[in-house]
């Protein structure tokens, strides 16, 4: 036998490998096509808060398929593919400090509305024992609507802090 017509051990071992290593990595980046969130990390009496708040949440907002965010967390929920994003137990925003603030109110839970740049409007909970917060994409920028979604489950398993 000729030495090019030979495979040397090592070679034999790593082109399995590669191969097991594209295969894995183009697994990974197929199956997990959803928006990425942050997940807070509240305390325990506001994690058990999130967790039935989890369990209420609707599986449609004005028309829109529940998909939640990766990572899966009991604390994160999203529907028509992060159109709309809620992430429970976040702290509390600095900008409720601010006498200026806005605020709305959505079937009887009050939010407080942040306007971040260049996306659409992010509101939280207010009096409640735990935040709650809901990105809309700037398709809602002028609609709370999708608020009103949220105001039966919210009001059902976060109590108010008054």
């Amino acid at each position: 036998m000729t030495s090019s017509a030979r495979r040397s051990p090592r070679s034999i071992f790593l082109g399995p490998s590669a191969a097991v290593l594209v295969l894995a990595a183009a697994g990974c980046s197929l199956s997990d096509d959803r928006p990425s969130v942050p997940v807070p990390t509240p305390s325990a009496e506001a994690a058990a808060y999130c967790e039935a708040l989890h369990e209420e949440l609707p599986e449609t907002i004005l028309e829109l398929e529940r998909s939640d965010p990766s990572p899966d967390s009991e604390l994160t929920a999203g529907w028509g593919d992060g159109a709309i994003v809620l992430r429970c137990g976040v702290p509390r925003p600095a900008k409720m400090d601010d006498p200026q603030s806005e605020g709305v109110e959505a079937d009887g839970v009050r939010w407080m509305l942040e306007q971040p740049e260049g996306s659409g409007p992010r509101f939280t909970t207010t009096y409640r024992k735990a935040y709650v917060e809901v990105t809309l994409d700037s398709t809602y920028a002028h609609d709370i609507t999708p608020l009103a979604s949220f105001a039966g489950p919210v009001s059902k398993t976060v109590p108010d802090k008054l």
